[in-house]
């Protein structure tokens, strides 16, 4: 893969800040009393969060992986 050397770091940088940010956000997610009922079982705004985090991880991951990849190519 070619990748400009600058665009390898764009997608790196990318991919740690939503490494560092996403669990940060996650755990005042968790504590909102909105995340669970009275019984206190996991709401349906805590479901949301919690694939929205996962997801944003995941393409977090991915795109420092790429960004890796092309700058050690």
């Amino acid at each position: 893969m070619q990748l400009p050397a600058l665009a390898a770091w764009v997608l790196i940088i990318a991919g740690v800040w939503s490494l560092a940010v996403w669990p940060q956000f996650l755990r005042r997610v968790m504590k909102d009393p909105r995340a669970r009922d009275a019984q206190g079982k996991a709401t349906r705004f805590l479901t949301v969060h919690v694939v929205l985090v996962t997801v944003s991880m995941v393409f977090g991951v991915a795109t420092a992986g790429i960004g890796v990849a092309g700058l050690f190519s």
